[in-house]
């Protein structure tokens, strides 16, 4: 039976690099788990580092990164659906397992706990008519459109209750795709990076000066002159709305990357906390500190009596 190990963890805590090790150390391949790696062109301002699977000989496989057109929405049903394709190949390959790796805990959620999702895009219009009410009401709307739907829905999530409506919505125009279960077991082991706060923010401040310095600039202006439009770009990510802005002189270069240091260190801190509660939603998470590397790893790994 193929196995997974899962290097998760907060962006900056060196994950592509210890993914990319233990695939090579394992013979095996790296499947990514991040929201925007998916995207053709968004290379440095996503982080896809590839360089970190070509320092080996041969070079490590990888998977689920520049596979969509970034004018397009790639949602978490299509990366459930996609990464579920992705562990089937390799395991029918014949591989005893499989890395994966990324910052998009709810990624790694949908994959591990086999998250039923509804390929139903967002519905701006509902939102927004939704916004003014409360959670109780949100819920009983719910129970009254569709009692079976409520049923699947976690009702302690406002957020929840709203896609619940969507869906439920989008069902009475057309009938609703739903994902599919993997066609294998996937026993799995989480492990999760992390730094020091002060250390973690020296880390992000550097790397953020060395794409800048390499290229992310003209990263984005690539993409606008492709014709990727200012409203995309927002959706897109931190990197390219704020530079963006800049480019249209909207901000000074210094506030644009004050402004990127400061929500790069929040999405750090939200990361961790995501992380942190995933014991708490049924998967464990083994956590390595700064300077734990893929000796440890394996030595767990190989040691594993613990697998999910």
């Amino acid at each position: 039976m193929m196995r997974l190990l899962v290097i998760a963890g907060p962006t900056a805590t060196g994950k592509t690099a210890l993914a990319a090790e233990l695939a090579h150390r394992l013979g095996t391949e790296v499947i990514s788990a991040d929201s925007r790696q998916v995207y053709r062109g968004l290379d440095l301002g996503t982080g896809k580092d590839l360089e970190e699977y070509r320092r080996f000989t041969p070079a490590v496989p990888y998977r689920l990164i520049d596979i969509a057109d970034p004018r397009e929405t790639y949602s978490l049903f299509h990366y459930q659906r996609d990464c579920y394709a992705a562990l089937e190949a390799a395991a029918s390959g014949g591989r005893a397992a499989v890395v994966a790796a990324g910052g998009t805990g709810m990624y790694l959620e949908a994959v591990l706990r086999r998250y039923r999702i509804a390929n139903v895009r967002d519905n701006p219009g509902l939102r927004e008519a939704l916004a003014h009410k409360t959670r109780e009401e949100l819920e009983r709307q719910l129970q009254a459109a569709d009692p079976g739907l409520a049923a699947r829905t976690d009702l302690s999530s406002r957020k929840r209750i709203i896609r619940g409506l969507e869906i439920h919505a989008a069902s009475l125009l057309s009938t609703v795709e739903f994902s599919r279960e993997p066609g294998i077991e996937i026993p799995y082991r989480v492990f999760a990076t992390r730094w020091e706060r002060s250390a973690l923010r020296a880390r992000i401040d550097a790397r953020l000066q060395e794409r800048l310095r390499a290229g992310l600039v003209e990263e984005v202006e690539g993409l606008l002159a492709a014709g990727i439009t200012r409203a995309r770009m927002d959706v897109l990510g931190m990197e390219y709305r704020e530079i963006a802005a800049f480019l249209a002189g909207e901000k000074s270069r210094e506030k644009m990357v004050e402004d990127l240091r400061h929500e790069i260190h929040m999405l750090a801190k939200r990361q961790e906390t995501w992380f942190r509660g995933m014991p708490g939603r049924g998967i464990p998470v083994t956590w390595l500190d700064a300077g734990q590397g893929a000796d440890a790893v394996l030595e767990q790994w190989e040691n594993a009596g613990g697998m999910e």
